[in-house]
């Protein structure tokens, strides 16, 4: 794995994303593959789970959003990347995400795991020791 395959994966996922249907899924998961949208969420399993899991989640094709990404870091068949996701014109919602991904040898992503960040989320106060 190296960083032009994550960038084109990356281009890829975006690309599918603003398509109609959900059959090239195909091209970035393998059929087994696991997506969890965020690290204590049930993963979801399985290409047609997975495929539900889109046409459910974005409001559609042409659902109008601008989409940075960043690769933070490629180590062998693990690759993790920082998205910046902005929706509507004028701006309505906005996040910040990781990805991990882990591919399997044909390039495909057989696990895929999230940590989204909206505005407003806060860590927990500090204890002042009292």
């Amino acid at each position: 794995m190296d960083r032009k395959h994550v960038e084109d994966w990356l281009a890829t996922y975006e690309r599918l994303w603003r398509t109609p249907g959900t059959d090239a899924l195909v091209t970035l998961f393998t059929e087994d593959a696991s997506y969890q949208q965020g690290p204590y969420w049930t993963p979801v399993v399985g290409l047609p789970a997975i495929a539900r899991m889109w046409e459910k989640q974005r409001k559609g094709p042409d659902e109008v959003f601008q989409l940075t990404t960043e690769i933070v870091a490629v180590e062998g068949d693990t690759a993790v990347s920082r998205q910046e996701v902005r929706y509507g014109d004028p701006v309505d919602q906005e996040y910040r995400d990781l990805w991990v991904m882990r591919f399997a040898d044909d390039g495909r992503c057989r696990s895929f795991e999230e940590w989204p960040f909206w505005p407003g989320q806060q860590p927990a106060e500090p204890s002042d020791g009292s």
